[in-house]
């Protein structure tokens, strides 16, 4: 970590939605003390940012295609992590963790008031913490918060509840206002949106390739480039699938840096 000049913090903001980016750069303009080093759009351009960038505070998105947030935490090192304030629009399983490792967190969309206590709070771990507290309480959160997926989706029928595990699912697919789950050649209709369905899947088994479907990454045999940018996606049991150029990048990083 950089030392800094005239107690000015260097923030870097990391975050693949250009709205989300644009609101942190907004809530900043009213903090005299920081100076904004650089803005990262997806996992693999943090990872390079913090190394060379080396902010004191990042405001860090957990949910980004092919690399999330922990994945840079784990491609950096926690111990050669800057202070951090999550930020995510999903809260269905991070908050209750966040809360007992007193890591700072803030919901989407993010309100001025709550982005103010978490930057004061930010302030203070930098005054008080050394690294090693940082390190320490980073790698105890993201033990939690990695195994804290649920295995299973529990799928409402008429007259009945089907249990599909999560590890039989092989691809997903928003269809109005349901999600329909592909699991060992069965369709399963939940009633949910993708946003919900996406932020219980391990982003290290599964990526979106277009804005309404999301692939597990071992499900995926071949991908042929198409004259318009986009590709098609052929899984193992031959379905044939588009990958929006949109997603090339970050699903061609994931298929690179998955286990």
């Amino acid at each position: 970590m950089a030392t800094r000049r005239d107690n000015v913090i260097r923030v870097l903001i990391v975050d693949d939605e250009p709205l989300a980016r644009k609101g942190i750069r907004a809530h900043l303009a009213t903090a005299p003390d920081v100076e904004i080093v650089g803005e990262s759009t997806n996992g693999i351009q943090a990872v390079e940012d913090i190394r060379s960038r080396a902010p004191d505070i990042v405001f860090l998105d957990i949910k980004m295609p092919g690399l999330d947030g922990f994945g840079v935490i784990e491609k950096v090192g926690v111990d050669r992590m800057p202070v951090i304030i999550f930020v995510t629009a999903y809260d269905l399983h991070a908050l209750h963790a966040f809360q007992v490792h007193a890591v700072d967190y803030l919901l989407k969309p993010v309100h001025a008031a709550a982005f103010a206590v978490a930057l004061e709070r930010a302030r203070i771990l930098l005054s008080r913490h050394s690294p090693n507290q940082i390190a320490k309480t980073l790698s105890a959160l993201m033990k939690q918060l990695r195994t804290s997926y649920p295995d299973r989706f529990v799928v409402k029928s008429i007259g009945k509840s089907v249990i599909v595990p999560v590890a039989e699912i092989d691809w997903c697919e928003a269809q109005d206002d349901y999600v329909c789950l592909y699991a060992r050649g069965k369709k399963y209709l939940l009633r949910d949106t993708m946003t919900t369905v996406e932020a219980q899947l391990d982003p290290n088994v599964f990526i979106r390739i277009h804005r309404s479907v999301i692939v597990r990454l071992d499900s995926i045999r071949e991908m042929k480039p198409l004259v318009n940018g986009d590709h098609r996606i052929i899984l193992r049991d031959g379905k044939e699938l588009t990958m929006s150029r949109t997603y090339r990048k970050s699903v061609m990083a994931a298929l690179h840096h998955s286990p």
